[in-house]
């Protein structure tokens, strides 16, 4: 330990793990003028930077420009003999990780004032922990710890060395059939990479269909794009044991049928890191999963320690760590009373990308006097001029015009989204997107158009409609003897 770390120091605030949320927690406290100590076990950056946003992004950015380059004919670029590197597209991987990694390391935190350990940290008590068995003491504390990927109790599944999240960037080689289990966001936009690098991949899926918490008929679309991809969805079924044979590794499913395999990824949940930090000792609770309770600003049942991030079971995405991280050291070090952002909006960066924020597009959201508006990508012209027509944009919108919520289908989805949480967050109406211009064309004029659309729907009410016809009446017979008016004043010149 330093001079600084010494146990005559009394830290204003601890922040346990280097991921997003603690990353972004210790900038804000030492910003303020706090004396930090952030403890990581491994390496700073977490998941987003080493297994998550970072690599994959990456991976699907090779995966797209092979997939545009055979499908080139429909704008009439015909590309031959397309093929995959996939020691170069892994170098590309790496090569964004190392590229970002500078500014989540521990150089940059020692640069921003924040000391920086490595080792294994348990509490002691409310308000001290020991680092690899050295004594730390702190006024308010963060616990930042994260998630890992979970896998499945299911009997022959640990012998054939599944991948995860985690560990599938180890791999030196394509597989030539991966089996896939989760049709969620991670199962679905890694199947489908790994489709359009050159695997045969299959989904395998207990729920009815993918991506099972977003609007059904965006599951459609990405369903429908996968399948173009050569990806098999098996979905509405288990796997029920895994087995070796001769040649291959099979899946036996429970509605009988089996799937061979060469390598299987398991996109099957998480679970909170919260094991080995003493928690109990501290006073902080966990809720039935094993995850930290906190309440709306991101206090533990300790007042004097709170959570961030994956490891307190909120929406688990790096912008949601990222703000909370930021909300939690806030009330910490300055006292303050700041509630979470419940508006998460979130992004599956499958080909077509699935953007949704607020309350869900499906059929419960025209309960309660509420409405969903669409508009097709078919009749956008920017979609149009890129002949990728399948996609749409759907607000939810109350009887007053206010945007409780939308889901965005189509290429760059998530680059819509941004004005819609604003919307969604801030109670704005459709007239008030209706009464922004938009640049055109681009797929956020779908926003436009579908608010235009809305708002001239409320215009035709009857009550309304009548008003605006009496208003009307009025211009023109104002306007027509405003008119008389000046010829006769012409006469008489």
């Amino acid at each position: 330990m330093s001079a600084e770390s010494s146990e005559d120091t009394t830290w204003d605030l601890l922040v346990v793990g280097g991921g997003t949320a603690g990353l972004v927690s210790a900038h804000t406290a030492a910003g303020f003028g706090a004396r930090v100590l952030l403890v990581e076990r491994a390496r700073t950056g977490g998941d987003c930077l080493w297994t998550g946003c970072v690599p994959s992004k990456a991976l699907l950015a090779s995966a797209s420009t092979a997939a545009r380059a055979r499908d080139g004919g429909r704008l009439g670029i015909d590309v031959n003999g397309v093929s995959v590197d996939f020691a170069r597209v892994m170098a590309h991987v790496r090569a964004a990780i190392q590229t970002i990694e500078p500014v989540d390391s521990a150089a940059a935190l020692t640069a921003a004032g924040v000391e920086v350990q490595t080792g294994e940290l348990s509490f002691t008590g409310p308000c001290s922990a020991t680092v690899d068995g050295q004594p730390v003491r702190f006024t308010q504390a963060i616990v930042c710890t994260g998630s890992s990927p979970e896998i499945p109790p299911i009997p022959g599944l640990s012998e054939v060395g599944p991948l995860t999240s985690d560990s599938i960037w180890d791999l030196e080689a394509l597989p030539a059939r991966l089996a896939v289990l989760g049709a969620g966001s991670v199962g679905c936009e890694l199947g489908q990479a790994f489709a359009r690098l050159g695997s045969t991949v299959t989904i395998v899926a207990e729920s009815g269909r993918i991506l099972d918490r977003e609007d059904p008929e965006a599951a459609q679309l990405v369903a429908a794009s996968l399948a173009r991809d050569g990806v098999t969805l098996r979905t509405g079924t288990r796997v029920v044991r895994v087995t070796s044979r001769t040649s291959s590794h099979v899946l036996e499913l429970q509605d009988g049928t089996e799937v061979g395999f060469d390598q299987v990824l398991v996109c099957a949940g998480v679970r909170p890191e919260t094991g080995g930090l003493g928690l109990d000792r501290a006073g902080v609770e966990l809720d039935e999963h094993s995850y930290v309770r906190v309440d709306s600003r991101l206090r533990t049942t300790n007042p004097d320690i709170w959570a961030a991030g994956d490891v307190t079971g909120r929406a688990r995405f790096t912008h949601t760590a990222g703000v909370d991280g930021s909300v939690a050291a806030s009330n910490a070090v300055l006292g303050l009373r700041r509630r979470i952002d419940t508006t998460v909006p979130r992004v599956t960066f499958t080909d077509p990308e699935v953007a949704a924020v607020g309350l869900g597009t499906g059929s419960a959201a025209s309960e309660s006097g509420r409405h969903v508006v669409v508009r097709d990508h078919a009749h956008l012209d920017r979609a149009i001029t890129e002949s990728d027509v399948d996609g749409f944009t759907k607000l939810v919108v109350d009887a007053g015009g206010r945007v409780l919520g939308a889901t965005v289908v189509g290429p760059r989805a998530g680059e819509s989204l941004g004005e819609l949480s604003v919307a969604v967050r801030h109670g704005l109406r459709t007239r008030d997107l209706a009464a922004t211009t938009h640049a055109y064309p681009t797929y956020s004029d779908a926003v436009w158009n579908a608010s235009v659309d809305d708002f001239q729907a409320r215009l035709r009410r009857p009550g309304l409609s009548h008003v605006l016809a009496v208003l009307v009446a009025g211009r023109r017979r104002w306007v027509r003897s405003s008119v008389r008016a000046r010829l006769v004043q012409a006469s008489r010149r």
